[in-house]
């Protein structure tokens, strides 16, 4: 058998390997889109859509649908591919959801490239060439990919016509996030390989707790928090209802929450409303402004029996996770503006979570200079954004109109609604395996600072053979 690294090496983004059988049988996990290429050596864009042949491929195994594990599955059936993509029923859901948001972004691209040809008067490069080559997909190209998608169940074993063997383990790093555990056919006899995905916490609102793996031969596991411990130990709404007292109670201000629309703002909206239902605060207007937020909410409430027993509960007795009454959804982007001539205090939770992109951007243009403004930060912020200069305490910025700001605002941050597990969690998810029947570990998508970490703790704790892949390294098992 033989695993090639493809994405996610030395790296956080772009997770892609492929698993090839001597029997003939080949299986790509993950097909993401590699967010960090900017900050490689390498920063060439690809010739082709593929490091490989995508006719070759007989199965595409998913562990979850963030982008960066799904965003160039669409130009899978352009370059050749007629297998079958398979992922749990809940990451199908937030796929299509996500895959469609990404084409809409690529058609606005496109459209305003032919708007400013038109202007012009003479014509410039094919529009499309304004997007990376893995992204220059559009809706149609999404909707003929979603027909080669299938569902299997979380936590059961299924079998391929092809003799594979593959399991969703719950990772609960989002809705429907799985480990994937195979058995791969060999004419040796079949190996046991396993790729963690992103593994979640324990204790994470609305989600189940990660389900131990069982023993494996080889196991490719992320590092994203490999050498960090989550800081904020209480519970989420303790913390959340502390920073809104002191922000829109103690003084009339506003406080807003970058928040990625999918996973990160349903655990937000659903803490926000058991701080409610309990009487524990005021009743503050809450503006959720994102409509893929709106549209992934649907996908989360309509998957209830995919949450933990206290989500559960509280739905039973609630009848929504999510809607209280000073919640406003803010569709239209007319609306999404004159929020700024709401001068009560509110809570604006919006879009990206690092103030990249999105509808974030105007309320902190609008903010920054606000003495009365708190910026909470609930994830990550990547190097080089604006949302990583502002958690580092920079004081002057570039806004992203341009110009130059002093910040006025206050900015907070808490990793208590992170979904990665951290340096403890991944250890516990590793020592579950047995070390003197566990062959390999290769350690994927992370910061490379943070693998290196995570490769000593293992080999300290007598893991023999922990390996650092680096971009196309290919090996035999």
């Amino acid at each position: 058998m033989k695993l090639t690294f493809f994405g996610a090496t030395q790296q956080v983004t772009g997770s892609m390997f492929l698993i090839e059988s001597d029997l003939g049988l080949k299986i790509l996990v993950d097909c993401g889109l590699d967010f960090d290429r900017h900050r490689r050596k390498d920063r060439k864009e690809p010739t082709s859509l593929f490091p490989f042949k995508a006719s070759e491929i007989d199965i595409v195994l998913l562990t979850h649908a963030h982008l960066d594990h799904t965003g160039r599955i669409p130009n899978l059936l352009k370059a050749g591919f007629r297998g079958k993509i398979i992922c749990t029923q809940e990451t199908y859901d937030l796929v299509q959801l996500l895959l469609e948001d990404a084409a809409r972004l690529n058609k606005s691209a496109i459209d305003h490239a032919e708007r400013k040809q038109k202007a012009l008067g003479f014509a410039l490069a094919d529009p499309m060439k304004s997007r990376s080559l893995d992204q220059r997909y559009v809706l149609k190209d999404v909707n003929a990919i979603l027909h080669l998608m299938q569902t299997s169940p979380m936590n059961e074993e299924q079998k391929h016509v092809s003799g594979l063997r593959y399991k969703f383990n719950t990772a609960s790093h989002l809705l429907g996030a799985a480990s994937v555990v195979l058995t791969v056919p060999e004419s040796s006899g079949d190996k046991t390989i396993a790729f963690s995905g992103d593994i979640g916490r324990d204790n994470y609102p609305l989600l189940p707790a990660p389900v131990a793996m069982e023993q494996v031969d080889y196991l490719v596991c992320e590092s994203t928090y490999g050498n960090r411990a989550h800081k904020d130990r209480g519970r989420p709404e303790e913390i959340l209802e502390k920073t809104i007292r002191e922000t829109c109670i103690d003084k009339p201000g506003r406080l807003i929450i970058p928040a990625f629309s999918i996973g990160r703002t349903q655990a937000l909206l659903y803490t926000l409303n058991r701080l409610y239902v309990e009487g524990r605060l005021p009743k503050i207007k809450v503006f959720a402004d994102s409509p893929l937020a709106v549209r992934s909410t649907e996908v989360y409430e309509k998957h209830i029996n995919s949450m933990n027993e206290e989500a559960k509960a509280f739905f039973n007795e609630h009848d929504s996770l999510f809607d209280f009454d000073n919640l406003n959804h803010v569709s239209d982007l007319k609306t999404s503006e004159e929020i700024s001539n709401y001068h009560e205090p509110c809570i604006i939770i919006s879009s990206s979570g690092m103030l990249e992109g999105g509808r974030i951007q105007h309320h902190i243009d609008e903010n920054l200079e606000n003495p009365f403004c708190t910026i909470f930060f609930i994830g990550y912020s990547a190097e080089g954004t604006l949302g990583h200069q502002l958690l580092h305490g920079q004081r002057r910025v570039r806004s992203n109109n341009g110009a130059y700001i002093n910040i006025a605002c206050n900015v907070k941050s808490t990793d208590v609604f992170s979904g990665h597990g951290d340096v403890h969690d991944l250890m516990a998810f590793v020592n579950h395996q047995d070390k003197e029947k566990l062959k390999k570990v290769f350690i994927v998508h992370g910061e490379h600072k943070s693998m290196l970490d995570f490769q000593g703790r293992l080999q300290e704790d007598g893991f023999k053979d922990v390996i650092i892949p680096e971009y196309n390294d290919e090996y035999e098992l």
